[in-house]
């Protein structure tokens, strides 16, 4: 295949920043393994905690690692015993690579594997010129579906999991945190049929956004008296799911007080440090059930995301706000951190 090195963006010091690698040698394959050319590469929240090296990620993420996990582009090279695929078809893929083997595995729950590889985190990732994916993790895409929305097919899923996990029909819904996943929560649960939807965020930019999306009411999380508010808009209740995007710590608390009795909270924000949170009365006494979302449903959720996207009902433009070469990370990154860019997506390689 010619030149056997590439670009690549790694987490290669024990501080804050990231590293581009013009020489990294390109992924290896076997015989059920996939080689990508990416295409277009999106930036994750979880991707920043990695650019910011917090507390988190400097416990979880091995230092070396090529990071990124949302991504398309085109098949470059298959093994010998992969037929599903092949070169040059348009593909995304799932980037939690379950064991296999394990009970959580071979009965539908592959994103919980207790041995789970996850790209970008656990083993070489996407924001990269080429990554290597096993055969049964590549999604094969709709030819409807543009490259900027398949690039993102992730997140989106993360959001549809959440959304369909805490069954959002006909119930109130607070979405705490406005970014890209809690705006496309927003649209998803209108879709679903949610009766109620409010938002929190500290941007009344991003609140804007939220009524654009489908949110029936907004609340600025910098108001002290935000939680009173929200319970006030749910009829003096609390909204019965809560659905937790920001991963801050105030957000967490205020919406668990503010989640009506009986109400199912789903968690996918990921804090930077532990919170404490006041479990006998926010949690135990409400008898609230307590949702944690982690990744995507294998397959479940891409398949809802599929038909979500070209169902036309989510406002792509309005979402991604910015492509970049890969080149321009640290560009990508600071547009993130002083938000003022929703969905930023890195452009790599040829057209």
């Amino acid at each position: 295949m010619g030149d056997a090195t590439m670009s690549a963006l790694r987490k290669a010091r024990p501080e804050p920043g990231l590293d581009l690698d013009t020489t990294a040698a390109r992924p290896s394959i076997g015989p059920r393994d996939v080689l990508v050319a990416v295409r277009y590469a999106g930036i994750c929240g979880t991707d920043h905690h990695i650019y910011d090296w917090d507390e988190w990620s400097a416990n979880r993420v091995p230092l070396g690692i090529v990071v990124g996990h949302e991504f398309t582009g085109t098949v470059a090279a298959v093994g010998d015993s992969v037929s599903r695929v092949s070169v040059g078809q348009r593909v995304s893929g799932e980037g939690h690579i379950g064991c296999g083997v394990c009970e959580l595995c071979r009965t539908g729950r592959v994103h919980i594997c207790e041995r789970i590889d996850i790209i970008g985190i656990d083993r070489d990732g996407c924001f990269a010129e080429f990554v290597a994916m096993p055969d049964r993790n590549i999604w094969a895409l709709d030819r409807r579906i543009p490259n900027h929305a398949a690039a993102i097919m992730d997140p989106l899923g993360n959001a549809m999991h959440a959304v369909t996990a805490a069954r959002v029909a006909g119930r109130s819904v607070l979405v705490t945190g406005a970014g890209v996943i809690g705006l496309a929560s927003i649209a998803i649960a209108r879709s679903l049929g949610a009766d109620r939807i409010l938002a929190t965020d500290v941007d009344p930019h991003r609140l804007e956004l939220a009524r654009h999306f489908g949110a029936d009411e907004v609340v600025l999380a910098t108001d002290p008296g935000w939680v009173a508010e929200v319970r006030g808009a749910t009829a003096g209740e609390g909204p019965d799911v809560l659905i937790e995007m920001s991963g801050h710590p105030d957000a967490l608390r205020g919406g668990f007080t503010a989640l009506r009795n009986g109400g199912t909270a789903a968690l996918l924000g990921l804090p930077a440090a532990a919170v404490a949170l006041d479990i006998p009365n926010d949690i135990i006494f409400k008898g609230a059930t307590v949702l944690g979302i982690n990744g995507r449903l294998v397959y479940d959720t891409w398949y809802a995301v599929e038909r979500f996207l070209l169902s036309g009902r989510l406002d792509l433009d309005a979402l991604i706000t910015d492509v970049l070469p890969l080149e321009k990370f640290d560009d990508a990154f600071a547009l993130i951190a002083s938000r003022t860019a929703l969905k930023v997506v890195f452009e790599i390689g040829a057209p």
